[in-house]
């Protein structure tokens, strides 16, 4: 039998044994960063980020409440989402805080709908009459406003913020047709609110 002469080049050296360090995982965490299975791992990696994808572009819209139209519901600087399937089965409700898109879903007004289509409204000293009758609404700051009746026609519908402390000519309210609609806020108080940081 010939002796083969190796050169060190060809020796293979165990790290632990030769004094160096192992930079490996250990096997536990290993698990824990990428499973048992690095291939089901993958899959459920695409699947995650698929279904994120989808429900950010289709289901959830993510937003951020800017100015004081809402207050004291609605705090500046929150964050909320908007609920695009909401409505799929059925139509918006007095009450329902709404999502209206002005040009495409970058830009959005968060109003609350008081008013029906087929009904009118109108603002008497501060308060809404809704077919010449009051609406409570316990959520809305007081005001002096005072509006001519405006009737809504079908597909449309009266939408104004909770904070009317403001004077009228400054506070964006009114009628708003369906389409325009996007969504139901989803949670009625907004996260991250400016007034709930610390400094």
């Amino acid at each position: 039998m010939n002796a083969v002469k190796l050169s060190p080049h060809d020796i293979m050296h165990d790290p632990m044994q030769a004094g160096g360090k192992d930079y490996r995982l250990p096997r536990w965490l290993r698990i824990i960063v990428i499973g048992r299975n690095p291939k089901w791992t993958l899959i459920r990696i695409v699947i995650l980020v698929t279904a994120v994808t989808v429900l950010r572009a289709y289901v959830l819209l993510p937003i951020r409440v800017k100015g004081p139209s809402m207050l004291p519901t609605y705090k500046e600087g929150g964050i909320n989402f908007v609920n695009r399937l909401a409505y799929l089965h059925s139509e918006p409700s007095r009450g329902d805080v709404v999502a209206i898109r002005l040009a495409g879903t970058s830009i959005m007004y968060m109003k609350r709908i008081v008013g029906l289509p087929g009904e009118t409204v109108e603002f008497r000293s501060g308060s809404i009459y809704v077919n010449g009758k009051i609406l409570k609404e316990p959520y809305a700051s007081e005001c002096n406003w005072n509006s001519p009746p405006k009737p809504l026609p079908a597909g449309w519908y009266y939408v104004v913020g909770d904070n009317r402390s403001m004077p009228e000519a400054f506070h964006e309210e009114g009628k708003t047709s369906r389409n325009r609609i996007v969504g139901k806020i989803l949670l009625c108080k907004s996260l991250f609110d400016s007034s709930s940081q610390q400094y």
